[in-house]
């Protein structure tokens, strides 16, 4: 009875309000474009100046704000970072905690190579943001999403590669098309939330991020670093994204002209924001501007509408000095309106947005729910990636053990990221073994090896499962803290590949060879002993508030492993070329790398064994603007029902120009039963056989044979054959 007369309270009192408002720019039988200049000129200069934020509300005409959230993983409101702000309770000042549903990390998440998957992750995020927003118990804002990032980790060693779908651009442009989807809905006309990604562009180094330059050609420019950002956009629908810190090839990315240039080319109408405290770093790391009131107009001349930043004093300065005009703000405001039309912020009518219901007609706490408990679980056993099980280690048998030492610092806790927000409730590798054997199996707990504990539980267990990994110090507000070499985060560039708590694993593994290692980390290590000693290792992203229940599915057998790395593991850090080196084309990624990897890109094993057979292409040939079908048997001959990650390879052996040694082009994760076979069909565009001819500044698609190659990994190739692309 309370949800009613709260509706119908609303109800009155939108009527009442609008019924005295009557503006231009709510006809929605108007287009967007003369909506949207009719609200601007409408607006004062105070309220213009105001929209610069990431508030777009101007209460005045009853246009409702719309704010920002992180969603890399999930929703984040609490959380390390304390995102959705502080409360005073008991006259102290504390971090107000709001629960939302809590993801595997996206580098956890691009492991799944699921893009459905990641679509219903992000429509979660969505309906919580929107609950949030529209709850009259929390009315907070946040409809405008910085997710997901489309950076690619290109290097192990970038700190935030836990924010990464990996190093692969046509990999992470389909889980970034996915991701925005799932964000902003089906709906024709209006968006769930609004996806805003991050960070354009080519900021995957931390160390010096504030002035460094990222140096490469237009040529990486299309097919690599902008090729994520391209797809989200022009397939995708996003249209807003956060210009990054650094710069590109000696202009930093907040005032480049290739943010009015891609405007353009890629149909881009909606949002560019700054990055956090960015204005102030054109001056004083950049050095680009002798103050910030030279910087603030030279931002918004660029073409960013939002600033992260204090920027109002400098912006009436720059007016003042006549360095900046309204109409440079107003082209801006245009921009950032495309997004709040479609949030459905110019409206008078609120139930005409399909998604006004979210939070007041459907009041169920979204997190509470048990079929999106169960998802998250579900998603957390899908990223999980089987590295080595020699001798059939796993899936354990609960049947056949009696004891099970459990060891090592990441079994007992489950660590958040900065972008997280507050799970309801988190779920650890040691709780989620103990659900699984209850009480028929006796746990023997040990966090460490103080006075050789580890190694007597070790001794003493049928099977000793030891658990490291890195730390996030998502806790930490103090950037620069990563004590541990190959440890890294925001602002710090790891050290070192090799994992110094693989001396743990040494010890239990001494005590016990029957060990598994469960390897929890945000990104790729360097464990060499690890792979040619221990008999199985499992990895897996931190954060969710499922990881402990997930990594028991895989352990004891629940869930057969399908994921797949979605970077090269190097064998050592001397593999890679020096950081700052941004040209790929130097020996960098499975594209380009000439050293054998310790574990390749797109790896990952299971618990049943797959067959391919019987190659087929549709046609022999393909036009430049056709597309082929490849097929391939994919036959289950273990014992286990299970998943495959069919994946689909060019190269480019007639090219008359510089090529990959091989692009992934396709791929699809395929159910498969035991002793089923399935005709796998991967479809193959000619258009992502093409290049960008820096002289003709567009795509091209070259004559001649290319070479389609379909296997479980990019190394593991099993089919092969020639199409002729005319």
């Amino acid at each position: 009875m309370k949800k009613l007369l709260f509706s119908l309270l609303l109800l009155c009192c939108t009527s009442l309000v609008f019924a005295q408002r009557s503006y231009k720019f709510q006809d929605k039988s108007l287009s967007n474009k003369e909506r949207i200049e009719s609200l601007i000129d409408m607006m004062t200069l105070d309220e213009k100046i105001n929209a610069l934020s990431t508030d777009l509300g101007v209460p005045r005409l009853g246009v409702r704000s719309a704010g920002h959230s992180e969603g890399l993983h999930g929703l984040a409101l609490g959380g390390p970072g304390v995102w959705g702000g502080r409360a005073i309770e008991n006259y102290k000042i504390v971090a107000k905690e709001y629960p939302t549903t809590t993801f595997p990390q996206a580098y956890g998440l691009g492991a799944t190579w699921d893009t459905a998957m990641i679509r219903k992750v992000a429509d979660i995020e969505a309906e919580e943001v929107r609950f949030y927003a529209q709850n009259y118990r929390y009315n907070k804002r946040g409809l405008v999403m910085r997710a997901p990032n489309a950076d690619l980790a290109r290097d192990p060693r970038w700190g935030r590669t836990e924010e990464s779908f990996g190093e692969d651009p046509f990999l992470t442009a389909r889980l970034t098309v996915a991701f925005v989807k799932g964000l902003q809905g089906e709906d024709p006309n209006y968006w769930k939330s609004a996806s805003l990604m991050k960070h354009f562009l080519a900021n995957s180094n931390e160390d010096g991020r504030d002035s460094t330059s990222s140096n490469f050609d237009d040529r990486l420019f299309y097919e690599y670093y902008g090729y994520p950002f391209y797809k989200g956009i022009t397939e995708g629908g996003s249209q807003a994204f956060m210009a990054a810190y650094n710069s590109w090839n000696g202009t930093p990315m907040t005032v480049h002209p290739v943010l009015d240039k891609i405007r353009k080319q890629w149909d881009m109408e909606g949002i560019i924001c700054t990055d956090g405290g960015a204005l102030g770093l054109l001056i004083t790391a950049h050095k680009a501007y002798k103050d910030h009131t030279e910087g603030a107009a030279a931002v918004i001349k660029a073409g960013v509408g939002q600033f992260l930043d204090n920027y109002r004093s400098y912006t009436y300065e720059a007016l003042e000095r006549g360095i900046l005009n309204e109409k440079d703000i107003d082209k801006v405001l245009y921009n950032n309106y495309v997004v709040g039309i479609k949030l459905g912020l110019l409206d008078a009518d609120v139930y005409s947005n399909p998604y006004h219901q979210i939070g007041v007609e459907q009041s169920v706490e979204p997190w509470t729910k048990p079929e999106v408990k169960k998802f998250v679980r579900e998603v957390t056993a899908k990223s999980a990636v089987l590295l080595k099980n020699s001798k059939n280690l796993l899936p354990i048998d609960k049947k056949k053990i009696k004891s099970i030492a459990v060891i090592g610092p990441r079994a007992n806790e489950v660590q958040l990221d900065w972008y997280s927000g507050t799970p309801p409730y988190e779920v650890t590798i040691l709780d989620g073994i103990k659900n699984a054997v209850g009480n028929d199996v006796e746990i023997l707990y040990e966090p460490s090896n103080s006075i050789d504990k580890a190694a007597i539980a070790a001794s003493k267990a049928d099977v000793a499962i030891v658990c490291i990994g890195n730390h996030v110090y998502g806790t930490r507000a103090d950037w620069k803290y990563a004590p541990v070499q190959s440890d890294g985060r925001e602002a710090v560039d790891r050290r070192a590949l090799t994992l110094e708590q693989e001396e743990l694993a040494k010890i239990v593994y001494a005590a016990n060879p029957n060990t598994v290692l469960v390897l929890v980390s945000c990104f790729p290590f360097a464990i060499n002993w690890s792979q040619e000693n221990i008999p199985a290792i499992l990895n897996i992203s931190n954060n969710s508030q499922e990881l402990g229940n997930g990594v028991a599915d895989v352990l004891f057998g629940d869930v057969n492993p399908a994921g797949r790395t979605t970077q090269t593991w190097v064998s050592s850090i001397t593999d890679l070329p020096p950081m700052m080196d941004y040209d790929i084309t130097n020996g960098r990624t499975y594209m380009y790398s000439k050293v054998k990897p310790l574990y390749e890109f797109g790896y990952g094993l299971s618990y049943t064994k797959f067959d391919y057979s019987n190659m087929q292409l549709s046609n022999a040939s393909v036009d430049k603007k056709g597309e082929v079908t490849v097929s391939v048997d994919v036959k289950n001959s273990g014992a286990r029902d299970g998943e495959e990650v069919v994946q689909l390879y060019v190269s480019y052996p007639e090219s008359k120009i510089s090529r990959p040694n091989k692009q992934l082009r396709s791929f699809a994760r395929v159910a498969i039963k035991s002793g089923e076979t399935k005709k796998v069909e991967l479809k193959l565009k000619a258009e992502d056989l093409a290049y960008w001819n820096t002289n003709a500044e567009k795509f091209e698609v070259e004559s001649g044979k290319i070479n389609v190659m379909v296997g479980s990994s990019s190394a593991n190739i099993r089919q092969t054959k020639k199409l002729n692309v005319k």
